[in-house]
């Protein structure tokens, strides 16, 4: 049985519970859209999602990690999507091809990750989180890169400048009005990005 499918019973509970982890997930975002994040406590959000305290932490180690519990499974689809890219893809289209991959798996959480970006702008502490998490992913792309024979400081920068337009990209894909699917913003991120280093 996958993780995604786990029914838990917590003592106290009339019957099994199914998709725990995501009813802890849209608590938590929804006690932090009205309170906070610093002001949420996990104690709060198990109530909030009808579970105990010890659920939580089988599924998250701290409340931070309801919002970046996904950064991993990000990382191994934007590596693998790098490396597995043709031989003849020039290290820019490595990327493109990897972050077009990576939005596919995000464009199917849209309204989560709309809220989570709301939850994250009000708070200095996960703003700062998110750039970290940012940089792990560009520090993983070049890694990848390299082991597509790219040299050290092209790789560097090709993903930073990857990791740049994803960055811009995902804000309009958030954005209430913007109906375009992620990858497609990608796409059109990185034309833009070529074009302005052409010269055109």
């Amino acid at each position: 049985m996958s993780a995604a499918v786990i029914i838990g019973y917590d003592r106290g509970m009339a019957r099994w519970e199914p998709d725990s982890r995501g009813r802890l997930e849209q608590a938590a975002l929804a006690l932090y859209g009205e309170r906070g994040f610093e002001n949420t406590t996990v104690a709060e959000i198990a109530a909030r999602a009808g579970l105990t305290e010890r659920t939580f932490f089988r599924y998250f180690a701290d409340k931070r990690e309801v919002l970046f519990s996904g950064a991993g499974t990000l990382q191994e689809v934007l590596v693998s999507a790098a490396v597995s890219a043709p031989d003849s893809a020039a290290p820019i289209d490595a990327v493109a091809a990897a972050l077009e991959a990576a939005g596919a798996l995000l464009q199917e959480r849209r309204e989560f990750a709309r809220h989570r970006q709301a939850v994250i702008a009000a708070s200095t502490e996960l703003r700062e989180r998110e750039l970290i998490k940012l940089a792990s992913l560009a520090s993983a792309l070049a890694d990848a890169l390299r082991r597509r024979g790219a040299t050290g400081p092209a790789a560097t920068l090709t993903a930073e400048a990857g990791i740049a337009v994803f960055k811009v990209a995902f804000e309009r894909w958030v954005n209430e009005s913007n109906q375009e699917d992620l990858p497609q913003l990608i796409r059109e991120s990185m034309d833009e990005l070529k074009a302005v280093t052409a010269g055109r």
